[in-house]
């Protein structure tokens, strides 16, 4: 069974940084591509960015430059790195995973969520 476990979030001012943790059991991780998504109140939930087996990472318009994903391979987890956070970026952040012929949306897991706040 896929799990996936995310850890980090919380409040912050704009400006600030935030990290947040994702961790994947030993097949998902090195066998799945990984990602970021996030959804704000009254929205759709967006990607953010994602990762695959290979580590080659990529990234939607409106964090690149501020979100690095990363990984760590003893630990079996996935970073997002958040910077210079805004306003606009408050949202309930998930991971997830799916092979590599899989939709998100349709055939991925997810992680339980985390929220992120940032205030002006």
């Amino acid at each position: 069974q896929v799990q996936l476990v995310q850890s980090g979030g919380g409040s912050v001012q704009a400006g600030g940084s935030l990290k947040l943790s994702c961790a994947a059991s030993e097949y998902i991780y090195s066998n799945y591509y990984l990602g970021w998504f996030r959804q704000a109140p009254g929205k759709e939930r967006e990607a953010l960015a994602a990762i695959d087996p290979d580590g080659i990472t990529s990234y939607v318009g409106s964090v690149k430059g501020r979100f690095t994903i990363s990984r760590d391979n003893a630990r079996n987890t996935v970073y997002l790195e958040m910077n210079n956070l805004k306003p606009e970026d408050t949202a309930t952040y998930y991971c997830a995973a799916k092979d590599r012929d899989a939709d998100w949306y349709r055939g991925g897991s997810w992680g339980q969520g985390t929220q992120v706040n940032v205030s002006s």
